[in-house]
Protein backbone atom coordinates (compact mmCIF):
# COMPACT_ATOMS: atom_id res chain seq x y z
CA UNK A 1 0.00 0.00 0.00
CA UNK A 2 2.43 2.50 -1.10
CA UNK A 3 0.27 5.35 -2.39
CA UNK A 4 -1.80 5.13 0.73
CA UNK A 5 1.16 5.69 2.91
CA UNK A 6 2.33 8.82 0.64
CA UNK A 7 -0.72 10.16 0.94
CA UNK A 8 -0.98 10.06 4.62
CA UNK A 9 2.54 10.83 4.88
CA UNK A 10 1.77 14.20 2.76
CA UNK A 11 -1.04 14.93 5.29
CA UNK A 12 0.97 14.55 8.62
CA UNK A 13 3.44 17.03 7.31
CA UNK A 14 0.87 19.66 7.28
CA UNK A 15 -1.69 19.09 9.93
CA UNK A 16 -2.21 19.00 13.32
CA UNK A 17 -4.75 16.62 14.07
CA UNK A 18 -7.58 16.90 16.12
CA UNK A 19 -8.74 13.91 18.82
CA UNK A 20 -11.52 11.25 18.27
CA UNK A 21 -13.88 11.88 21.45
CA UNK A 22 -16.29 10.69 23.58
CA UNK A 23 -16.75 13.92 25.55
CA UNK A 24 -14.73 17.27 26.05
CA UNK A 25 -15.21 20.51 26.08
CA UNK A 26 -14.98 22.99 23.35
CA UNK A 27 -16.26 26.29 21.72
CA UNK A 28 -16.31 27.79 18.21
CA UNK A 29 -19.40 26.92 15.43
CA UNK A 30 -18.37 27.78 11.71
CA UNK A 31 -20.63 28.18 9.04
CA UNK A 32 -24.29 27.22 9.89
CA UNK A 33 -24.94 26.83 5.95
CA UNK A 34 -23.59 24.43 3.55
CA UNK A 35 -20.06 25.35 2.29
CA UNK A 36 -18.95 24.39 -1.62
CA UNK A 37 -17.38 21.87 -0.67
CA UNK A 38 -18.60 20.38 1.75
CA UNK A 39 -21.03 16.83 1.00
CA UNK A 40 -24.83 17.66 2.50
CA UNK A 41 -27.99 15.51 2.54
CA UNK A 42 -31.55 16.47 2.97
CA UNK A 43 -33.25 19.83 2.67
CA UNK A 44 -31.01 22.97 1.86
CA UNK A 45 -34.02 25.37 2.64
CA UNK A 46 -34.47 23.48 5.51
CA UNK A 47 -35.23 25.82 9.18
CA UNK A 48 -32.96 23.60 10.86
CA UNK A 49 -29.05 22.52 9.66
CA UNK A 50 -27.25 20.22 11.56
CA UNK A 51 -23.06 20.34 10.67
CA UNK A 52 -21.10 16.99 11.62
CA UNK A 53 -17.31 17.36 11.72
CA UNK A 54 -16.32 13.52 11.76
CA UNK A 55 -13.43 11.02 10.42
CA UNK A 56 -14.26 7.69 9.18
CA UNK A 57 -11.06 7.11 10.98
CA UNK A 58 -12.63 7.72 14.95
CA UNK A 59 -13.78 5.11 16.62
CA UNK A 60 -16.36 7.44 18.58
CA UNK A 61 -17.54 8.94 14.81
CA UNK A 62 -18.28 4.86 13.90
CA UNK A 63 -20.24 3.99 17.14
CA UNK A 64 -23.03 7.44 16.19
CA UNK A 65 -22.81 6.21 12.67
CA UNK A 66 -23.67 2.72 13.72
CA UNK A 67 -25.90 3.50 16.59
CA UNK A 68 -27.83 7.11 15.70
CA UNK A 69 -27.51 7.69 12.21
CA UNK A 70 -30.42 5.57 10.69
CA UNK A 71 -32.99 6.90 12.99
CA UNK A 72 -31.60 10.60 12.39
CA UNK A 73 -31.59 10.44 9.14
CA UNK A 74 -35.16 8.53 8.78
CA UNK A 75 -36.83 11.55 11.21
CA UNK A 76 -35.29 14.65 9.75
CA UNK A 77 -33.10 14.13 6.65
CA UNK A 78 -35.22 11.76 4.98
CA UNK A 79 -38.01 14.03 5.65
CA UNK A 80 -37.08 17.66 4.94
CA UNK A 81 -36.79 18.58 8.63
CA UNK A 82 -32.81 19.25 8.26
CA UNK A 83 -30.01 19.60 6.04
CA UNK A 84 -27.49 17.78 7.04
CA UNK A 85 -23.67 18.67 6.09
CA UNK A 86 -21.05 16.14 6.95
CA UNK A 87 -17.18 18.25 7.00
CA UNK A 88 -14.41 16.02 6.99
CA UNK A 89 -11.52 15.82 9.70
CA UNK A 90 -8.52 13.80 10.12
CA UNK A 91 -8.17 12.46 13.93
CA UNK A 92 -5.60 10.20 15.72
CA UNK A 93 -2.21 8.54 13.90
CA UNK A 94 -1.20 5.09 12.26
CA UNK A 95 -4.88 2.77 11.28
CA UNK A 96 -7.04 5.74 12.22
CA UNK A 97 -5.76 8.61 9.77
CA UNK A 98 -4.78 6.38 7.49
CA UNK A 99 -8.15 4.84 7.02
CA UNK A 100 -9.71 8.68 7.60
CA UNK A 101 -6.98 9.76 4.72
CA UNK A 102 -7.75 7.41 2.42
CA UNK A 103 -11.18 6.55 3.01
CA UNK A 104 -12.26 10.48 2.22
CA UNK A 105 -10.25 10.32 -1.07
CA UNK A 106 -12.00 7.53 -2.00
CA UNK A 107 -15.52 8.96 -1.24
CA UNK A 108 -14.85 11.70 -3.17
CA UNK A 109 -13.05 9.88 -6.49
CA UNK A 110 -16.69 8.30 -6.16
CA UNK A 111 -18.55 11.45 -6.91
CA UNK A 112 -21.35 12.97 -5.10
CA UNK A 113 -24.25 10.34 -5.61
CA UNK A 114 -21.54 7.46 -3.93
CA UNK A 115 -19.77 9.71 -1.64
CA UNK A 116 -22.47 8.90 1.34
CA UNK A 117 -22.85 5.24 0.39
CA UNK A 118 -18.22 5.24 0.60
CA UNK A 119 -18.79 7.10 4.21
CA UNK A 120 -21.54 4.67 5.41
CA UNK A 121 -19.37 1.15 3.98
CA UNK A 122 -15.83 2.61 5.61
CA UNK A 123 -18.07 2.95 9.14
CA UNK A 124 -19.39 -0.45 8.74
CA UNK A 125 -16.25 -2.19 7.81
CA UNK A 126 -13.88 0.40 10.11
CA UNK A 127 -12.37 -2.62 12.31
CA UNK A 128 -11.44 -4.35 8.89
CA UNK A 129 -10.33 -1.38 7.30
CA UNK A 130 -7.98 -0.81 10.32
CA UNK A 131 -6.47 -4.10 10.28
CA UNK A 132 -6.05 -4.10 6.43
CA UNK A 133 -6.73 -0.42 4.79
CA UNK A 134 -5.63 -1.09 1.46
CA UNK A 135 -7.62 -4.65 0.86
CA UNK A 136 -10.80 -2.95 2.53
CA UNK A 137 -10.94 0.34 0.76
CA UNK A 138 -10.36 -1.33 -2.58
CA UNK A 139 -13.15 -4.08 -2.06
CA UNK A 140 -15.22 -0.69 -1.04
CA UNK A 141 -14.18 0.83 -4.42
CA UNK A 142 -15.00 -1.79 -6.23
CA UNK A 143 -18.31 -2.33 -4.42
CA UNK A 144 -18.90 1.44 -6.36
CA UNK A 145 -17.74 0.09 -9.35
CA UNK A 146 -14.37 1.28 -9.46
CA UNK A 147 -11.39 -0.57 -10.61
CA UNK A 148 -8.01 -1.68 -9.33
CA UNK A 149 -6.44 1.26 -11.07
CA UNK A 150 -8.81 3.68 -10.69
CA UNK A 151 -8.65 3.32 -7.11
CA UNK A 152 -4.77 3.58 -6.94
CA UNK A 153 -5.36 6.87 -9.24
CA UNK A 154 -7.70 7.92 -6.70
CA UNK A 155 -5.70 8.19 -3.82
CA UNK A 156 -1.95 8.81 -5.19
CA UNK A 157 -4.01 12.20 -6.22
CA UNK A 158 -1.26 14.93 -4.92
CA UNK A 159 -4.44 17.35 -6.23
CA UNK A 160 -6.58 15.36 -4.29
CA UNK A 161 -4.71 15.02 -1.50
CA UNK A 162 -3.81 18.86 -1.04
CA UNK A 163 -7.42 19.40 -1.32
CA UNK A 164 -8.35 17.23 1.65
CA UNK A 165 -5.46 18.98 3.37
CA UNK A 166 -6.55 22.35 2.91
CA UNK A 167 -10.31 21.75 3.89
CA UNK A 168 -9.58 19.76 6.62
CA UNK A 169 -7.09 22.40 7.86
CA UNK A 170 -9.79 24.75 7.46
CA UNK A 171 -12.56 22.57 9.52
CA UNK A 172 -9.98 22.84 12.40
CA UNK A 173 -8.67 25.96 12.95
CA UNK A 174 -11.45 28.47 11.16
CA UNK A 175 -14.47 26.76 12.69
CA UNK A 176 -12.29 25.83 15.98
CA UNK A 177 -12.74 22.25 15.85
CA UNK A 178 -10.59 20.21 18.11
CA UNK A 179 -11.86 16.72 18.17
CA UNK A 180 -14.66 14.38 16.86
CA UNK A 181 -17.59 14.28 16.17
CA UNK A 182 -18.88 17.78 16.77
CA UNK A 183 -21.96 18.53 15.77
CA UNK A 184 -23.37 22.02 15.06
CA UNK A 185 -26.83 22.98 15.27
CA UNK A 186 -27.75 26.15 13.64
CA UNK A 187 -24.43 27.91 14.01
CA UNK A 188 -24.58 26.54 18.09
CA UNK A 189 -21.76 23.92 18.48
CA UNK A 190 -22.94 20.87 20.96
CA UNK A 191 -20.24 19.67 23.89
CA UNK A 192 -18.31 17.74 21.23
CA UNK A 193 -18.66 13.85 21.56
CA UNK A 194 -21.50 11.26 20.87
CA UNK A 195 -24.08 12.45 21.36
CA UNK A 196 -27.89 10.06 21.23
CA UNK A 197 -31.40 11.07 19.73
CA UNK A 198 -32.54 12.33 22.06
CA UNK A 199 -30.10 15.29 23.35
CA UNK A 200 -30.15 16.18 18.99
CA UNK A 201 -34.04 15.98 19.50
CA UNK A 202 -33.56 18.75 22.56
CA UNK A 203 -31.19 21.25 20.32
CA UNK A 204 -32.99 20.73 17.17
CA UNK A 205 -36.32 21.70 18.94
CA UNK A 206 -34.18 24.49 20.61
CA UNK A 207 -33.66 25.51 17.07
CA UNK A 208 -37.07 25.86 16.23
CA UNK A 209 -36.85 22.44 13.71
Amino acid sequence: MPRIKLAVAVLLSALALAACSQNKGGGGGGSATALPDDMSLGNPKAKVTVVEYASVGCPVCDKWQLEVWPAFRAKYVDTGRVHYVFREMLVGGGPEVTVAASGFLLARCAGRDKYFPVIDAIFKNQQEAFADPRGTLETIAKSMGMSEAQFNQCVGDDKAIQALNDRTEKNAKDNHVDSTPTFVVNGKMLTPGYHSLPELDAAIAEAGG
